[in-house]
């Protein structure tokens, strides 16, 4: 199929020299004249790739304005700035908004043809990543088996059939978009949008804009959240980070189904399903008056709490062997070989929770390819204990230097079964077998050193 290819320049000149290099390279071409033009065409249809004047017809208007339309309602288009009398700092103005190339004119023929071919090459290169990875990641799973994960199984069974809003509260990284993507996808919504918003990352004064769009001078529309979520599901990340001001808009979309756009006065129905996630205790917040508690009430009729990655050791293995068998495809590289059983998979804190592991497994992933299990252990111990073997010495020299005998040794013993335990996801048959013992004298060791279930 051939590319489409918009050429905006108010000289004709440049209009049909493009265009003639162009089309005698089977592009198909659409051309505008002025900044109004291009505004139709580009609402009219996206192209594949433009190539864009800085200087129009307009004097408040011009060529970095139609980038920013065209990033806005497709950041990833390939775009070609060109002019004749730009500044440098214009010119690194166009890239960092989101251009891919700047040219001064004159131009050659060779130089227009190389930057749009090199432009829809990294641009069909991205894609297929992107497709790639979606795919990949859209069909990653809920992997446990500890009765937290188990549980949760069951709810998003439950809620295949439910249109109740959903909120999901639980540690960063623990996998709650996760959650979200797996209720939509078992739901009648499954063939529409999943769109996701994260109020963390929005300025303060741009969360109304981002929900509800906005209507432009120009007359084009920035389509928010909402109207690109209808008929689907509309996850708000962090959902506790929205404006006090602003929450109460919110409510009013959830009790009216409707809204207006920012410099609109039309009233937008819209049909989505909300779900919710925050990593703050939003009851906390409410008794604070930093959340409202009629929107608190409205967003959690179905609640889902994830737990951290350290309370469900026993989950680790298997998510390790799905996340390199994933990463591996992903990146095109041989599986590596890690061990399950390392130990620092289990006495570290995972503060990240899965996402830190699933980080971790990648890195291995890229860094091991061709490397021995002993070199991958060190890469992993480098990883996530740096400091371990100065640290480690000095804390139990320290301890056992500054203790009786009897106090060292079950300061010793405490820590050895701690980590043993953790490593056997708290299952005491399999400790007392590894470090020979039997399990009756275990039990009583484990009781006189005060150390409880372990899972």
């Amino acid at each position: 199929m051939h590319k489409e290819i918009l050429v905006i320049d108010d000289n004709p000149d440049i209009r049909f020299l493009v265009s003639n290099i162009l089309k005698e390279q089977n592009f198909i071409l659409r051309t505008a004249a002025n900044y109004d033009q291009a505004v139709f065409e580009i609402n009219k249809k996206l192209p594949d790739l433009a190539i864009i004047d800085i200087k129009l017809d307009k004097p408040d208007k011009d060529g970095i304005d139609l980038l920013k339309l065209l990033i806005r309602k497709n950041k990833t288009t390939p775009v070609i700035m060109i002019s004749g009398h730009a500044t440098v700092k214009v010119a690194i103005e166009a890239i960092k908004i989101g251009a891919y190339e700047f040219i001064e004119k004159p131009f050659s023929k060779e130089k227009i043809l190389n930057y749009v071919n090199r432009a829809l090459e990294s641009f069909e290169l991205k894609k297929e990543k992107d497709i790639i990875e979606d795919k990949l990641f859209h069909s990653f799973d809920l992997i446990g088996k500890s009765n937290a994960i188990l549980k949760i199984k069951k709810i998003i069974e439950k809620l295949a059939t439910s249109e109740s809003r959903v909120l999901i509260s639980g540690p960063t990284g623990s996998g709650k978009e996760l959650v979200a993507r797996k209720i939509h996808k078992n739901s009648p919504r499954s063939k529409h949008p999943f769109i996701i918003i994260n109020a963390a990352l929005l300025k303060e004064n741009t969360y109304e804009k981002e929900l509800f769009g906005e209507e432009l001078e120009d007359g084009t529309i920035a389509y928010g959240a909402l109207e690109r979520a209808n008929k689907g599901t509309l996850l708000i990340d962090e959902v506790s980070e929205i404006p006090f001001t602003t929450q109460s808009n919110v409510l009013r979309v959830l009790i009216d189904q409707k809204f207006k756009r920012v410099n609109g006065s039309n009233d937008i129905n819209v049909n989505i399903r909300l779900i919710s996630s925050t990593s703050k205790n939003l009851n906390d917040l409410v008794k604070i008056n930093k959340f409202r508690e009629d929107l608190f009430h409205r967003l959690n009729v179905m609640p889902i709490e994830l737990n951290p990655l350290s309370s469900r050791t026993e989950d680790i293995p298997l998510l390790i062997d799905y996340f390199k068998k994933k990463l591996s495809e992903i990146n095109g590289v041989q599986q590596p070989n890690i061990d399950i059983n390392n130990d620092n998979f289990y006495t570290y804190g995972w503060p990240g929770n899965v996402r830190e592991l699933r980080n971790l497994v990648e890195r291995i992933t890229i860094l091991s390819a061709n490397e021995t299990k002993e070199n991958i252990d060190k890469i992993i111990e480098d990883i996530l204990n740096p400091s371990k073997n100065e640290n480690t010495s000095k804390n139990i020299f320290e301890t056992s230097f500054a203790s009786p005998l009897k106090e060292a040794r079950e300061h010793f013993e405490k820590e050895y079964l701690i980590t043993q335990l953790k490593k056997n996801h708290g299952n005491i048959s399999k400790t007392a077998d590894f470090i020979g013992m039997e399990r009756s004298a275990l039990h009583r060791k484990l009781k006189s050193l005060g150390i409880k279930g372990i899972n």
